[in-house]
């Protein structure tokens, strides 16, 4: 293998890097969909991967869907997938609240969707707060919101209702000390297609995090416990799983801080002019963002799973 880093993959190369694996893990948009159609080739490297006897699992940032929702829309794309090989924020963020906050039969204040919901109460966490939050009675009255005595932690996802009186809720919770504060990601744009993007969850939770003054624990990529999530599942050992995505400071540097191969695809959001420029800037923090190999879009694997 290569000992420089953010190098073209291509050739031989691919069959080594490929060999040197067990496990592959996929970002979703960008890398195997753009919009609602499915990256030409993506299906068939997927399916080949596995009858290579790869285990192979998608990890999105993305916490508007359940588990189940991103395998229906993946099969529908004509991705052969099961919802056990699928870990959204939406499903990651109920298992840290559940095995590291120990909040198993508890309640949280959610600022997030419905989908966030569903995959929380199905590991046993109570929540309240999905849906619109409208402002009502006086400014005065405001830091004196109903709050509900049972919540033990305010949560923080995608949600199209936020609004002001969402973001004073949180406030009040968050000035009980004992209220814990837990975010899916820190992702501040969704980039469309045709160049567009919207606001991402970040822009949500650094706005709470403004209002509490208080900085809180997330748990998408590229922070370690997404990895934990897929690892104590199915065993997949660190050194022997590449990581693959189309964002440095998401997917990649998941990758780095979890000990994975990296491979950046261009087929999204980052550049091989990103990648350089982290490389060559000096900056211990940023070569975390540089992928090990780039390739123009994972169809480039195509012939080395074929072959």
């Amino acid at each position: 293998m290569s000992g420089t880093k953010c190098t073209r993959l291509s050739g031989a190369p691919v069959r080594r890097l490929l060999d040197s694996v067990d496990s592959v893990l996929f970002d979703c948009d960008g890398v195997i969909w753009r919009g609602d159609q499915a990256v030409p080739g993506a299906c068939r490297v997927i399916d080949l991967l596995k009858e290579h006897g790869k285990k192979v699992f998608f990890v999105t940032n993305n916490s508007s869907k359940t588990r189940r929702m991103y395998a229906e829309k993946m099969s529908a794309l004509g991705f052969g997938v099961s919802e056990e090989e699928v870990f959204g924020t939406a499903y990651c963020c109920a298992a840290y609240l559940r095995t590291v906050c120990e909040l198993e039969g508890k309640k949280v204040y959610l600022i997030g969707s419905a989908a966030m919901a569903h995959e929380l109460e199905a590991v046993g966490i109570r929540q309240t707060g999905v849906g619109p939050d409208h402002v009502s009675g006086k400014q005065g009255d405001w830091a004196a919101v109903p709050l509900d005595p049972d919540v033990r932690a305010v949560v923080v996802g995608f949600d199209e209702h936020f609004s002001y009186m969402k973001l004073n809720r949180a406030l009040q919770y968050l000035l009980r000390e004992d209220c814990l504060f837990v975010g899916t990601n820190r992702d501040t744009r969704l980039p469309l297609e045709g160049g567009k993007a919207v606001p991402g969850t970040g822009c949500l939770l650094q706005a709470v995090e403004t209002a509490a003054q208080r900085r809180a624990q997330t748990v998408g990529k590229p922070n370690h416990f997404m990895f934990d999530c897929v690892a104590s599942h199915f065993g997949v050992q660190p050194e022997r799983c590449l990581m693959v995505g189309d964002r440095l400071d998401t997917d990649i540097l998941l990758g780095s801080n979890c000990g994975l191969k990296t491979l950046l695809t261009l087929t999204g959001v980052s550049t091989v002019a990103d990648a350089e420029a982290h490389r060559e800037s000096g900056c211990a923090e940023r070569q975390g963002m540089v992928p090990d190999y780039y390739v123009d879009s994972i169809a480039d694997l195509l012939p080395a799973l074929q072959g």
